[in-house]
């Protein structure tokens, strides 16, 4: 794996869960009692984008660590995963 596709993995990792972590924690308007005019009652209440993104950046970072670790050790490689064996095994040729 090079440094474009590490970075990519942890870019997709951390979207994710990004997304996971989005909701935790949310108090709407609605439950706070503060509806602010032409908004909806589901909107955040008090959104903090760098709490959010703090969080999900210590929960990202040691799940890419642990992925990226098991794809750079050989332990699961693409062909492990070819479950409908499509990558055939090149031939040896024995001259």
């Amino acid at each position: 794996m090079g440094p474009v596709s590490g970075l990519v993995l942890l870019a997709v990792i951390w979207t994710v869960v990004f997304f996971i972590v989005l909701p935790l924690r949310l108090e709407t308007q609605g439950e706070a009692g503060e509806i602010v005019p032409g908004t909806h009652a589901s909107s955040p209440a008090d959104f903090s984008f760098k709490r959010k993104a703090r969080l999900t950046t210590m929960w990202a970072v040691p799940i890419w660590v642990v992925i990226a670790g098991t794809i750079l050790s050989g332990a699961v490689s693409v062909r492990d995963i070819d479950w409908f064996e499509r990558m055939s095994t090149p031939e040896v040729s024995r001259d």
